[in-house]
């Protein structure tokens, strides 16, 4: 039988989602004022098309309706698309259907748009209005673009700091999406500046669902959220840490049970959470951005072979992957027969080598391989490409052997920031072998880096470090360790610009940004240099 309410149910039904998703810490009352509260965890876009764009909200219809619960009725929820923000012009709408199956999650394919165009969207449940979120388009598949503009960010976790990252760039008010490259949840317990919820580490649907409400009721997140679409993919924190298609390091099946089943959820829970395409499981996927750019967005967790230790030679082995076969071939392919100008590919860990020290795997790999030690070195972080040799042979090989030129690797994952080069053979840079592609990697937006695990005073010991890893990597061009906050990307015809903000203090929910460091990558270059002035606003 349906289920009915009145609207003094949903009015408790918002102050109880209020305080079920933050755990003992409260909402700021001006986040909750910005949206009646049965929408009470606000709107989203995300993944655009030229003619669409994907749409998102999350209902709480009755007071026991609370994200991961499976109670509440099926409810139909309106959605509108306008293009103006007081809806005088309604361009697109249409009713959707949610209940607890899909934790009261609504998300819509918003078609028969336009391109390259700016829209306002919302959602209705009966006297209820969400929120009014902005959105934009891709350009038409044929048109030439002067200018794109990204957010760039990664690896947000609750209880290392405040999102005030995001607050940034939801000010800028010039980005044309924000692409997350990773670790947008955290699966893990503690609190050190918020609690998560639930307070210990999520295994099941339900958890999993109540820690993306978490993180949507965040109001620095749901703002940016609200301001621009977002093009997001997984690394392993939105399942377990350092995940890989048989389990993960954080998680131990004598006490959580099957791997499978805990991915799963984790899977059907991003998936209901998220403003991202998706074909069943698969999450890889490409975006096009006219005769600009054309961005492939990776998935690195699901399909990869197991980690292998530090100096293991078994890096080498050419039956494990990182992304497995039918994904390398369709990004081999991709890039290849790409008809856009820049080729940009968002990877969830790093792509240039980070040894000690690089070695040619022509010249010194079979002295190597003899000692039992990785062909081009020994790896420090064996998560990133470098455990995966071979993989990168493959596609660094597919890169130079075919000619793409303007190819650029968009990198989060390691809770810090650097501008690489991308040498065939590391060992052989820069006198005999040269750079394929770039890469930029964007630091965290809170979760710890080098000086918070360390304890150490910022730019002290870190410094130390950077001046080692740059000299004995000579591809790496820009290395910093400890700093938090935000990049973004500007793509134009004469190149590829990347520009560092960091946070004063990620304690602060308040906490002011400032640009540190610019790198840029010229067309037809394949090569990174540093720039003295940043793109855009500056605040």
């Amino acid at each position: 039988m349906e289920q009915t309410f009145d609207r003094r149910s949903v009015l408790r039904a918002g102050a109880a989602t209020a305080g079920v998703v933050l755990g003992a810490t409260a909402l700021p009352t001006t986040a909750l004022a910005a949206a009646d509260p049965v929408f009470a965890h606000g709107v989203a876009s995300g993944d655009p098309l030229p003619d669409a764009v994907l749409l998102w909200t999350r209902v709480t219809p009755t007071p026991d309706a609370t994200p991961g619960s499976g109670t509440g009725p099926a409810v139909t929820v309106t959605w509108e698309v306008a293009a103006d923000p007081a809806f005088a012009t309604v361009v697109a709408a249409g009713t959707q259907t949610t209940g607890p199956a899909r934790d009261h999650t609504v998300k819509v394919d918003a078609t028969g748009l336009s391109p390259a165009t700016t829209y306002h969207y919302r959602f209705r449940l009966d006297g209820a209005v969400s929120a009014t979120g902005t959105t934009r388009t891709a350009p038409a598949l044929s048109a030439a673009v002067a200018r794109l503009r990204f957010g760039v960010v990664s690896c947000s976790n609750v209880p290392d700091g405040h999102f005030a990252a995001y607050r940034y760039l939801a000010e800028r008010g010039d980005l044309d999406a924000v692409l997350h490259l990773g670790d947008y949840i955290y699966e893990g317990g503690g609190g050190a500046v918020r609690p998560h919820d639930p307070p210990r580490e999520i295994l099941t649907l339900a958890d999993y669902r109540r820690r993306h409400a978490q993180y949507k009721s965040d109001e620095h997140l749901r703002r940016l959220h609200a301001s621009v679409p977002f093009i997001a993919t997984w690394d392993d924190h939105e399942v377990a840490n350092d995940a890989w298609s048989g389990g993960a390091e954080n998680h131990q099946p004598e006490t959580e049970g099957d791997y499978a089943a805990r991915r799963a959820a984790a899977h059907q829970a991003y998936f209901e959470w998220m403003p991202v395409r998706n074909e069943a499981d698969r999450i890889y996927r490409r975006l096009r951005f006219g005769l600009l750019a054309e961005l492939s967005m990776l998935d690195l967790r699901t399909y990869r072979s197991q980690q292998v230790g530090i100096g293991d030679g078994a890096t080498d082995d050419p039956d494990r992957t990182l992304t497995g076969a039918e994904q390398m071939t369709w990004l081999q392919n991709g890039l290849v027969s790409s008809g856009a100008q820049w080729k940009l590919v968002g990877t969830s860990v790093m792509v240039a080598p980070l040894q000690l020290p690089p070695l040619s795997p022509e010249l010194l790999g079979p002295l190597a391989e003899l000692l039992g030690l990785p062909r081009e070195g020994i790896s420090i972080n064996p998560d990133q490409w470098d455990g995966y040799a071979v993989d990168r042979r493959r596609l660094l090989a597919t890169i130079a052997d075919n000619g793409v030129r303007d190819t650029v690797f968009l990198t989060g994952d390691i809770h810090s920031s650097w501008a690489n080069d991308v040498p065939r053979d590391a060992g052989l840079y820069p006198l005999l072998s040269r750079s394929v592609a770039t890469e930029f990697v964007c630091t965290s937006v809170t979760s710890d880096n080098i000086d918070d695990i360390l304890g150490a005073p910022p730019r002290t010991t870190s410094v130390v470090l950077e001046t080692a890893v740059q000299a004995l990597n000579r591809h790496i061009r820009y290395c910093e360790l400890d700093s938090h906050g935000a990049s973004v990307l500007e793509v134009t015809p004469a190149g590829a610009q990347m520009d560092w903000y960091y946070l004063a203090n990620k304690t602060d929910p308040a906490s002011a940004l400032s640009w540190a460091r610019s790198f840029r990558t010229r067309a037809g270059t394949q090569r990174v240099q540093s720039v003295g002035t940043p793109i855009g606003p500056l605040a």
